[in-house]
């Protein structure tokens, strides 16, 4: 059992007790004779996984970019489908993507949801995820149009609806789905504006910063100098700031995600994980797009590990006498838990194995051919394992996948709602669809 608290530790073979969607105790040897008991033989026990930046309303456009840039990417996705998103579209995106989340071992999502081009489409995206039983963090963001620019549009309410939906659907702290803002791309002034709505509602943000050529626009300097930058904040991809950029993201508290796989991929810069940690941020990590990028998070765990150690390597290689050190499997581990609870301001609820917080919990099978015979856990979820390996996930106590199976999902229904999903929107986007 991996509780990922080192004040619990971990342990050979012990047993998690959860009452009321908590953990009440974790230890060997629990005596609870009227509970009802989940085998977890030949698994390894852990927190569910968290990703901190998903763009989950493109669920149903899944493999649609495997050889685009991210300018590509902004060209078809967004402005091409995006502009032509129904709100049944979104509902469907979100639901496709949270139930692969869940089936994969990641129990707790932020959505970053630009794709409000009217509050219905808001509506649909809180109902896919709710749907789901997914925790999720909706960030709440722009809408799409053809042009890229949003402010011009008609009929959304971005950001100042924001309002409507924390008394709509985020009224309490106690329940799965926690309010974001998810700030845009845009000018220091629109952004400024996204950043009021949201502390002015109490939510926390998210927003893209040092992405590519366009990330050398040092943002992060003019919004400190409108004293912006706080520790409610969490920064993605982070590729190309200035040294007094990253600065100021230690020195307000704000947090990183970072998304290794998709920045190599599409052109963001190189992964900044070196960089994070010289500036002493622990990073969370995040999938981003799975237009064109794996929808697990063992893909992007593996890709942090390799890219941090090659850089490693490299500056050995090229006579450093002082390179930084490696990271070890368990770190790259906590940046897929403990720091993605962190990001998502939820780290007193989930991302260890600790009495007192929620019941996330996933058990991955050791008897597979990709792991056994097993040596070295921690080593095992890291470097080797995959969605096959996730037999059970719990999400607030709530068994939602059990022998490898999820539950409760008709996947007859899922298939239909997928496909006139996608058929849908490449007919609305003037698109034509070929699979091949």
């Amino acid at each position: 059992m991996l509780t990922l608290d080192r004040a619990v530790g971990d342990f050979e073979q012990a047993d998690v007790l959860v009452e009321g969607g908590k953990i009440s105790a974790v230890r060997p040897n629990i005596s609870a004779p009227n509970a009802e008991v989940i085998e977890a033989a030949r698994m390894i026990v852990m927190p569910g996984m968290v990703d901190t930046h998903r763009h989950m309303w493109q669920g149903i456009l899944r493999n649609v970019l495997p050889d685009g840039s991210l300018e590509d990417y902004r060209n078809i996705v967004q402005r091409t489908f995006g502009a032509k998103y129904t709100p049944d579209d979104v509902y469907a995106g979100d639901l496709f993507s949270a139930l692969g989340a869940i089936d994969s071992g990641v129990t707790c999502i932020l959505d970053w949801s630009h794709i409000h081009n009217t509050p219905e489409h808001s509506d649909a995206a809180v109902k896919g995820l709710a749907e789901s039983g997914v925790r999720a963090i909706f960030a709440y963001g722009n809408p799409q149009n053809e042009t890229g620019r949003y402010w011009e549009m008609q009929g959304h309410k971005y950001p100042g609806d924001i309002a409507r939906l924390r008394k709509q659907y985020f009224s309490s702290d106690d329940q799965l789905l926690t309010l974001y803002m998810a700030a845009p791309s845009a000018s220091p002034e629109l952004i400024l504006e996204a950043f009021k709505a949201a502390r002015d509602v109490g939510a926390r943000i998210t927003i893209h910063a040092g992405v590519g050529e366009f990330g050398r626009n040092a943002l992060l300097e003019k919004l400190n100098a409108e004293k912006a930058l706080k520790s409610d904040t969490t920064y993605i991809h982070c590729c190309t700031l200035n040294d007094t950029e990253w600065k100021l993201i230690k020195d307000t508290g704000g947090t990183v995600s970072i998304a290794s796989y998709v920045e190599t991929l599409m052109g963001h810069g190189n992964p900044p994980i070196q960089k994070a940690i010289d500036t002493g941020i622990r990073p969370s990590l995040s999938v981003d797009v799975e237009t064109s990028v794996p929808h697990d998070f063992f893909q992007q765990m593996r890709t942090v590990f390799s890219l941090q150690k090659n850089e490693v390597w490299a500056r050995r290689l090229s006579g450093d006498k002082n390179p930084p050190k490696f990271l070890t499997a368990r770190e790259v581990l906590e940046f897929a838990t403990i720091e993605g609870a962190r990001a998502n301001g939820l780290e007193r609820k989930i991302g260890t194995l600790t009495p007192g917080k929620d019941a996330d919990i996933i058990l991955l099978r050791t008897d597979r051919l990709n792991v056994m015979p097993m040596n070295n856990a921690v080593g095992a979820v890291v470097t080797s394992m995959g969605p096959q390996n996730v037999d059970t996930v719990l999400i607030a106590g709530k068994v939602m996948k059990r022998n490898g199976q999820l539950i409760g999902v008709d996947f007859d229904r899922l298939t239909r709602l997928g496909d006139q999903a996608r058929d849908r929107l490449y007919a609305n986007a003037n698109v034509k669809n070929v699979r091949l």
